[in-house]
């Protein structure tokens, strides 16, 4: 199935890379390609990495990235082993690399991978399909208290228990929409009158728990900034203030130096910063007119000292 694919804050992420032809750059979340190609294409001398953990991403890559296939190294894997990935590859310290969070366009849009809350599909949502835990384990094996904490705390859902309670008392579920209506049903008459969905939050907060998603940031984004050259840029695409709060965290820390109390006369902590930052940028208008998904989305741009 051929799905299309609006890269996020593409123009952005170009200017924040500042891409040298000769350099060494890595795609940590390749998806459908779209920041790929325009990475690879100005590339002469230099070498891309693309890491995805969703095979039909790889597969994909041959034909999106097919006219600078010679410049471009695939690696079906998860960002979460980062460190180990770049170890084995061997490559020396690189000149940039991106990472957009979250589930991908051509995800949402294939019904059969259950990560919609509109599409009837089985209970999956698991980004690499090798991976063990789905959705429907989730949904029907685990306690009520496991279930309320996920929605509450990946989900900010404010029903959180009444939500994990309807999903226990209607066990077993076995597709997404029959998930998104006990959802809707433990719902109060406020919530309904929302104008997002309300399965909307509870979807999001079941995937981030089957995927592994915010455990894998900070020692991702750790090994991330220890690859790069001095004057390599580090960017990251969010979507949800989850993510986007433990990139921000993340980021201040490497960017911070000296950690001793103000009344100490000298430093004796000896800390650097590694990394300076850049200000945040925001989807224009004009983007958003073309591509209404990337509204949440905010882009950080870290460089290394």
């Amino acid at each position: 199935m051929e799905f299309t694919h609006q890269p996020v804050l593409l123009e952005a992420c170009i200017q924040g890379l500042r891409i040298r032809p000769e350099g060494l750059y890595l795609d940590g979340t390749l998806g459908r390609a779209g920041h790929s190609r325009e990475i690879a294409k100005r590339l002469t001398t230099g070498r891309l990495i693309c890491i995805d953990r969703d095979q039909d991403a790889i597969n994909a890559a041959e034909e999106r990235l097919g006219p600078w296939r010679e410049r471009v190294t695939l690696v079906h894997g998860n960002f979460a082993g980062l460190r180990e990935i770049l170890e084995n590859l061997n490559l020396g310290p690189l000149n940039g690399m991106l990472f957009d969070l979250g589930v991908s366009s051509p995800q949402l849009d294939d019904a059969s991978r259950g990560f919609s809350y509109k599409k009837d599909a089985p209970l999956d949502m698991r980004m690499d399909r090798s991976a063990a835990l789905t959705a429907r384990e989730v949904v029907n094996c685990w306690s009520f208290e496991e279930l309320r904490r996920i929605l509450y705390e990946y989900g900010e859902e404010r029903y959180a228990p009444a939500v994990a309670k309807a999903i226990v008392n209607a066990r077993p579920l076995e597709t997404t929409l029959e998930l998104a209506e006990v959802i809707r049903s433990a719902m109060p008459p406020k919530a309904l009158r929302e104008k997002q969905h309300p399965a909307k939050r509870s979807f999001q907060a079941i995937r981030i728990a089957v995927n592994g998603e915010l455990d894998a940031l900070p020692p991702m984004l750790q090994a991330a900034a220890d690859a790069l050259a001095p004057g390599g840029r580090l960017a990251v695409i969010t979507f949800h203030s989850l993510e986007d709060r433990i990139v921000k965290q993340t980021f201040r820390e490497l960017a911070r130096g000296c950690v001793c109390p103000p009344s100490f006369p000298v430093c004796v902590c000896g800390r650097k910063p590694i990394v300076r930052l850049d200000k945040p940028v925001t989807p224009g208008p004009e983007e958003l007119e073309v591509n209404p998904r990337a509204r949440s989305a905010r882009l950080r741009v870290a460089e290394r000292l």
